[in-house]
């Protein structure tokens, strides 16, 4: 339900863009950190944290019961994997043995219990690990490796052997080879079995890929290896043994991602079958939406209709017990045995996300699961007045053909402020990355950021993103560039005919693969007056030419196979259309990013000041693929902000200097709304 502040006497009229709000541009680079990764060992909890303040390092942290938090990996130290690189599976821990990859050299580091020095144990050079698994009976570390060692050849991922102790100077024994990719090792608790998934060109993991299962002797040889489950139309993820040595998993087989078990001698078992999704899209390593309470008991979050939810899967029965908490969103759940309690991040529309244990002794001995909870951490640190909050709704409206689309309306909303009589909004589009993705009604102080200026939201799942079914994520195969945009502009028009936005004040935004469909919907509709692209792709062909390995089939299933349809690249491509653009636009581009060419912003900003339209390019030394640094994220939100107000003429209620934007006199003058 759509929560606003009702009208009163004591707040202030001013138009909407204007108003004073408490939570500024340093505040959401230095508010908090990005929780990721949670993990545990015996009674340590272990999660990952990313400072902005710090350049984005990510660092790793321990809790031991009771103690306070302990930094394990000060600077320079990065915690991060560069595998695929969005990373993931940057670290792990047994037996108080920590494991972790550095983002600085590539290396894997072993940090011992008790020592503060941690040990490189792999070589410098080409080499990238992800997904480590210390087993320490036999001494060794099963890890996926990417051998970036020829540069002018596509990268070689393989699943590798490596001695706990190093220097491992061969890069590690290996294991799988022969696939394109290689991820999510499992390795049984006596370390004799393992498990792992694959998948070839040119499929992305949710399209079709493959889990295995072989013997292990402990030199490294691999016997009896089965193919558990496979199949075009058939993806499948996080492999875990479970306690009877049966194997659990997240497969689609049905069309959703669910949860099965594959006995060696039984056909694959579907566990609490139903149409919501077990897992997410697999774009980091590592991830985990389900784990191990006993022999008799699994925990299990799902998204159901763009809502999170966990619960207690009761394997000899199948029955599925949700617990009542007040998250949203719910991700990266692991269970902590030694203590009875389960570790996972949570976040609603108005709680930040954060660590939390939820104690399942006691909530099976009757205690609510809310008064069961231990808040361990929380991302961000803000003391804001709800009156200040948007609440989103989720909403659903029709596509062009009559497909429902689903996304989440924010109005404004400043308990001091209220617009003018008669006055509209102006309504900002998000379309989020992937683009198989998803965006959710996680707490966003960015969000509020817009809607406490002023500003409505509309966050598009538009067709292609997960949470709905593969039936609903494969309305975008072949129509990347089509669907989304129709999906985003059919969402707007349904606010304007709803009387929730200013038909005349339409921005449309977005990053990486939504700062495509950014880009196109300003090209190929007459729908945005404004928009704003970080880090967007303007050229698909160069994309699909120069983009590294992971992604570098991507567009086979999203466009065409290239460069058979190159006609379809060129078609589709906003930087081959500039005479079609009629709006202004701000792009913002990090100098080191490796999955959308710095090139690519440049010649769009130069074309859109060539036709004579509002233009600003902001370029970032030391930013890759999504910003990191406090002064970066900063910069951008506040140049964004400027960007609107000079263009809508409204006043700014924060002291910040106007930005300077390319032909902004020359667009007013020929539009009325200026």
């Amino acid at each position: 339900m759509t929560t606003t502040t009702p009208p009163s006497a004591d707040r202030r009229i001013a138009p909407y863009g204007s108003w004073e709000s408490p939570i500024s541009a340093r505040m959401l680079a230095e508010a908090g950190v990005r929780l990721m990764e949670p993990g545990v060992d015996g009674s340590d909890l272990y999660w990952l944290e990313s400072r902005a303040q710090e350049k984005g390092r990510m660092t790793l942290i321990r809790k031991s019961g009771a103690s306070d938090p302990v930094e394990l990996t000060p600077a320079p130290f990065n915690v991060r994997s560069r595998v695929h690189e969005y990373g993931g599976g940057a670290w792990t821990a047994n037996g108080g043995i920590v494991v972790f990859a550095n983002a600085g050299d590539l290396r894997l580091y072993r940090l011992d219990p008790g020592s503060d020095e941690p040990v490189a144990i792999t070589p410098e050079g080409g080499l990238r690990y992800a997904n480590p698994i210390v087993d320490l009976a036999n001494r060794r570390v099963i890890a996926v490796c990417e051998d970036h060692s020829f540069p002018e050849a596509e990268a070689v991922n393989t699943l590798v052997q490596l001695t706990l102790e190093g220097p491992n100077e061969d890069g590690g024994k290996i294991l799988v080879s022969g696939t394109d990719f290689v991820a999510y090792p499992a390795l049984s608790a006596d370390g004799a079995r393992l498990a792992w998934m694959t998948w070839d060109h040119p499929n992305m993991p949710w399209d079709s890929s493959q889990l295995w299962t072989a013997d292990l002797t402990p030199n490294g040889t691999l016997s009896d290896v089965r193919l558990v489950n496979a199949g075009k139309g058939d993806s499948v993820g996080q492999p875990r043994w479970l306690l009877d040595g049966s194997l659990g998993y997240i497969a689609e087989t049905t069309g959703w991602w669910n949860l099965y078990r594959a006995r060696d001698t039984e056909a694959p078992q579907a566990l609490a079958p139903r149409e919501a999704e077990f897992s997410v899209t697999q774009w980091v390593l590592n991830q985990s939406n389900w784990d191990i309470v006993n022999d008799a008991t699994l925990a299990v979050s799902w998204t159901q209709d763009g809502e999170w939810s966990l619960g207690l899967l009761d394997l000899p029965s199948g029955e599925l017990t949700r617990l009542d908490l007040p998250f949203t969103v719910i991700t990266q759940v692991h269970m902590q045995p030694t203590t009875g309690q389960l570790v996972f991040i949570g976040a609603s529309a108005t709680l930040p996300a954060r660590l939390v244990r939820l104690d399942l002794k006691a909530v099976r001995a009757g205690t609510a699961p809310t008064d069961a909870l231990e808040t361990i951490r929380v991302s961000a640190d803000v003391d804001i007045d709800p009156g200040y909050f948007s609440v989103p709704e989720a909403i659903t409206w029709a596509a062009p053909d009559g497909s429902p689309v689903h996304g989440f309306y924010y109005p404004p909303a400043n308990k001091d402020f209220q617009a003018p009589d008669g006055e509209l909004p102006p309504v900002i589009v998000e379309s989020h990355g992937g683009p198989t993705g998803a965006t959710s009604s996680a707490f966003s102080l960015s969000t509020q950021y817009w809607t406490s200026r002023g500003f409505a939201i509309l966050d598009v799942n538009y067709g292609g993103s997960t949470g709905y079914g593969r039936a609903y994520r494969e309305r975008l195969l072949g129509q990347w560039g089509i669907v989304d945009i129709d999906d985003c502009v059919s969402g707007v028009q349904h606010l304007v005919a709803e009387g929730k936005a200013d038909p005349d004040r339409l921005i449309i935004r977005g990053g990486s693969a939504g700062g495509y469909t950014t880009l196109a919907a300003l090209t190929f509709r007459d729908v945005f007056t404004a928009g704003a692209s970080y880090f967007g792709i303007g050229d698909l062909e160069a994309l699909a030419t120069d983009t590294h390995k992971l992604e570098s089939r991507y567009l086979d299933s999203l466009i065409g196979p290239y460069p058979e349809r190159k006609d379809l690249y060129d078609a589709r491509s906003p930087i081959h259309h500039t005479d079609r653009l009629s709006s202004p636009m701000i792009l913002f581009q990090g100098l080191e990013d490796l999955v959308v060419p710095p090139a690519q912003a440049t010649t769009m900003a130069d074309a859109v000041r060539t036709k004579g339209l509002p233009v600003a390019l902001f370029l970032y030394e030391g930013e890759g693929h999504g910003f990191r640094q406090a002064e970066t994220i900063i910069h951008t939100a506040e140049a964004e902000l400027s960007f609107y107000a000079q263009l809508f003429r409204f006043p700014l209620a924060d002291d910040i200097a106007p930005i300077a934007i390319d032909n902004l006199h020359l667009f007013g003058e020929r539009n009325d709304y200026l």
